[in-house]
Formats: C-alpha cells, structure tokens, sequence
C-alpha cells in the first residue's frame, strides 16, 4: 500500500495540458520531503499559541461531553453530534493530564504544562496538519503533481484553513475522512480503467480500494451527520456509466457490500449512536430546540438563523463575501482565474469531481437559513486547487506572450514557480500578521485588520475573549455578584477557575433576569454574541454608559465589560419593561 500511495504522489491520473509535471516535481524523494516539510510547518502554525483563545460555547459543550464519558462510559452527552471526535479529544485530555501530572512538569517547568484548551484542541490541529497530504494525493488523481502541490501549500498556510482546525469542532474530521474515501474511490476507478489480468482480460484488483472508501465514509459520519457529501463521489462515478467503454462498474452486490461496510465502521466509531437517548438528542437538535440564539449577525445586521428560514434567514451570498474577504488576496484572484477552467474540456475529467463538490456544497448551505463560516471548512480544499489550476493556467499564457513578443521560450516552468511561490508567500504573509487569532484575519478586500471581525463577529470571535473577561470580573466582582452574559455556562467555567465559585449568571437575552441586576454587577457584551433579543438594550447602554473594561484580541476590540450603576440600571430598567 506505502508503494501505490508513493507512486500516486509522483503522478498525476489524467496527463493533460494542465497536468504536466517538471523535473523537479518528478523526483519523488524532493515531493515527499516537500510534503513532510508543509505538514510541519502546518501543524506548527495550527498548535503555536493554542491556548490564547478561550473556549467557545460549542467547545465547552466538547469538554464537558468528554467529561461525561470518562465518568460515566458511552452516555449521550453532546449526542446530537457523533462520537469519534469527542473519543479522540477524551485521549487527548487523558495523555496531556498524564503529562502534566508527571514529575517533569509538576515540579519548577511550569512552562510546559499544557492547558486544557490545548488538549481539547490537539487533535484538530493534528488532522489538519495531515489534510496536506490528502489534498495533495486528491488533486494529484484529478490534475497532476504539480497542481497538487501547490494546493497542499495553500492548505497549509492559508490563514482560514489554520484558524477552522484550531477550533474543537467536527468540520476538520468530516473534511479528513472525506478526501480519504476519495482518494481510495479515485485510486479505485485508476485501477479497474488500467489493471487487467494480462492472460483473462478480467479486471483486478479494485475492490480493496472500494472497501478503503466505504470504511473511511464511515468514519466521515462518525465525524458529522453529512451525508449529502458522499453524493459528490456517486455522482462522479454515474458520469462515466453511461460510456460503454467504462470499466469501472461495481454492480448492485458490491454496492450493498460498500454501504455495510459504510454502516460498521460508523457504528465502530461511535456505538453512542445505538443509545436510544442519542436519538432522543438527535430529535431534539434537528426540531431546531437546540438554538441558543434568534440571530445571526453579518456585516452590521441582525438575520434570523434557523436552517429552515432558507433565503429568509442569512443572506445567500455570505460565502461569497467570505471567500472575497477573508481569504488572501493572491489566492481569491487565483481562485476566480481557475474558476471558469473548470468548465473548459482540456481540463480533463477531473473537473467534473470539483465541480460536483462545489455544487454539493453550495446546494447544502448556500440556501439554507442558518449558516457559520466554519461550514466552509468542507469547500475550501476545492477553491485551492481551482486557485492553484489558475496559477497554472495564469503561468502559460503568461508564457505564451513573453515568447510571441520576447521571443523568450522555455520559461513557462519559472514563470509558473514564481507565482506560486507568491501565492504561498502571500498566504504565509496574511497567517503571521494574524497570529494566534487567524479568524480575524481579513483582506484588503475587506479593508484589512482595521475591519476585522465586523463581517461575521460570532464566527471570528468565536467567545475567544471570555476566559479573560472572566479572570478580570473575579478580580473586581463583590462577593455574590451577578454577571449578565449569552455565555452563562462559559461564564461560569471560566470564574471557578479564577477561584469565584460565588458568582451568579443571568441570560442577557431573559428580561426577567435582567431586572434582578443591581449596583456592583456586570454586563457582558461580546460581539458575535448580538441578538435580536439583545439588541435594543446594548445599543441603549453604548449611548448612556462607558464599559469599566474592554479585552481586545490582537488589537481588535472583542469584549466591553459594563459595571451596573444608577445610570446603566435605568438604561437596564427602560429596555426590559418595553
């Protein structure tokens, strides 16, 4: 197996006029390491500064799950999501509370404990790290080396891509499992269109790679309840049924063996899915009575957010804002150069998986009501390597016009080189200037950090600011103090281990509450956290008072901390009795 996946990383499926491979790309001692080395430099940029943001709400949910299991076994907890993340991260605390607790770091070397967030976190950064590889032996079937490599750089260094794998949620492991089966079903159709038994004629050989998809489609559900993806794999293989020329048929039987083998290795890896009170959680969650919020806020406005309002809720084209201003300029210019190749049929077939995968993803979100940015964890492999079959695209005509007026010829492999190379340099540009806090990371398309976190607050925030809030509340809270926040539980988390286990929380969106607040108290504005139901009252409380403190991260104002007095109560008082 060590031998075809090697020999997949030095060739490309479909030798095209986008697939041609240089004489560096050819040797396959210098792609590996280049590989090892991008897969390096990637984990280091996911796990540097880990733990400078504080938990989210959602992570919090993660920790707490995992708690759960290793006090009780396999419960429900967090049931509405599938357990082999939750598995993973328990694995991950059990290792780092053995390491801290060992005599290396119990003693003087402070300086390497490592925090809890950390640990919860670990193992996204790491399946992040390796999605270089798969992106890399994906595009390489579609498109040739060289176009592959160029996109795993880009996955590597891309100031998004960092930032949705430093957060404990389960997008990075659906994307994993997800370009691993398709590596496997890609691989699988290369075999039975090439192998043959030499004597019979009968194809060989196959089937292994069949099964490697069903097991890792598996693993995929375990990850994240979205089915809808496997549809990019079956609708790419029926594009060829049609041919009469087509080998690569699994019939009816091998099907049926395909999703059993699917539905035990999803079982396998989260048996919590046999619990009747999962179900009970999953029914819960799909009702929509697990939306803690009546909004979504998104360049200044207020949208409702429940999946079902579809093109009621928040606007269609907030991906499309996202992809123009969140990613790095060089590479959305790529991006919209590769974007119509994908429509041209000297690409090959393998624009047709891409173009599948676009389409899968956008039917699935696009035009739903609710929607996050971290959902486009699953697409953005996709706009890398359109990005990176523009660059090439970009280099040959760029080429094409140097020899007509320069009569200048063999310079088509610098050329391209070069505006890669830009393209990753610019991508490793844009993740240092937003270090340790990559979803801020805004272009200037956006108008640069001096925008950051004013088009999609809730996802570039992400409650990263609550645990120091917390810190500086339990310094200055009298005793018994009530604070107000959308975040009680995180609230609380973070002040009992600030050492305040008196405090008492209040929801900033429950009016009754509101009114038990008095001299002394506090009240918790963090952007993202704005609501329909929270809305009139901030804004009136901006106008009249001035926040006792701020937290900001990496200079972005993240956190205003208002202390009640006479002037804020009335404000307080006014707002909830309307």
């Amino acid at each position: 197996m060590a031998a075809e996946a090697e020999a997949i990383i030095t060739a490309g499926l479909r030798p095209d006029l986008f697939a041609e491979r240089g004489v560096l790309l050819a040797s396959r001692t210098l792609v590996i390491a280049t590989l090892a080395l991008l897969v390096l430099a990637g984990f280091g940029f996911r796990v540097s500064g880990l733990s400078a943001e504080g938990l989210s709400e959602d992570e919090l949910n993660k920790l707490n799950a995992v708690a759960d299991y290793r006090q009780n076994g396999l419960t429900a907890a967090n049931g509405e999501h599938p357990m082999l993340m939750k598995a993973l991260q328990t694995a991950s605390i059990f290792v780092v509370e053995k390491w801290n607790n060992s005599s290396l770091v119990a003693g003087q070397n402070s300086s390497l404990h490592i925090p809890v967030e950390t640990a919860l976190r670990l193992p996204g950064t790491i399946f992040g790290a390796l999605t270089v590889i798969l992106i890399y032996l994906l595009a390489a079937e579609l498109f040739g080396a060289e176009v592959a490599l160029l996109a795993a750089a880009l996955w590597a260094f891309d100031p998004q891509a960092i930032g949705f794998n430093r957060i404990a949620k389960e997008d990075t492991f659906l994307l994993f499992f997800f370009l691993l089966a398709n590596i496997f079903w890609l691989r699988g159709q290369r075999v039975a269109e090439t192998e043959s038994n030499s004597q019979s004629g009968v194809v060989a050989g196959p089937e292994r790679y069949y099964w490697a998809t069903a097991a890792c489609f598996g693993a995929m559900m375990a990850s994240k309840y979205l089915p809808q993806l496997i549809g990019v794999s079956i609708c790419y293989y029926w594009m060829f049924q049609a041919l009469p020329e087509t080998r690569w048929r699994l019939g009816k039987k091998k099907f049926l063996i395909v999703i059993l083998i699917m539905c035990a290795v999803f079982l396998l890896l989260s048996p919590t899915a046999l619990l009747p009170a999962t179900w009970r959680e999953m029914g819960i969650f799909a009702g929509q009575k697990r939306i803690g919020h009546d909004g979504y806020e998104f360049m200044g406005s207020l949208y409702s957010h429940r999946m079902t309002d579809w093109l009621a809720g928040t606007p269609w084209y907030l991906y499309v804002v996202f992809l123009a201003v969140k990613l790095p300029v060089l590479t959305v210019a790529a991006f919209v150069a590769g974007l119509p190749l994908l429509f041209r049929r000297k690409l090959g077939d393998g624009r047709y998986f891409i173009l599948f995968w676009l389409f899968v993803w956008v039917m699935t979100f696009v035009f739903a009501g609710g929607k996050f940015t971290r959902y486009f964890t699953v697409m953005l492999p996709a706009v890398l390597i359109t990005a990176a079959v523009g660059v090439q695209f970009v280099g040959r005509w760029i080429t094409q016009q140097l020899a007509a007026l320069l009569s200048i010829e063999r310079a088509s492999d610098y050329v391209r080189a070069a505006l890669a190379l830009s393209l990753v340099l610019g991508s490793i540009a844009a993740s240092v200037s937003a270090a340790p806090y990559f979803r801020l990371y805004t272009n200037v398309f956006g108008g640069g950090m001096v925008k950051a976190g004013s088009f999609f607050p809730h996802d570039e925030f992400y409650d990263a600011s609550m645990s120091e809030v917390m810190a500086e509340i339990a310094k200055r809270a009298k005793p018994g103090a009530r604070v107000a926040t959308e975040t009680p539980g995180l609230a609380t988390y973070y002040a009992e281990r600030a050492g305040r286990t008196d405090l008492v929380y209040v929801s900033l969106s429950d009016p009754e509450a509101l009114k038990q607040l008095s001299d002394g108290d506090f009240l918790v504005n963090a952007r993202g956290r704005r609501y329909f139901s929270n809305d009139v009252l901030i804004s009136a409380l901006k106008q009249t008072s001035a926040p006792a403190f701020q937290i900001a991260l990496g200079g972005v104002p993240a956190t205003d901390v208002y202390l009640m007095d006479h002037a804020a109560l009335a404000v307080v008082a006014k707002t909830t009795n309307r």
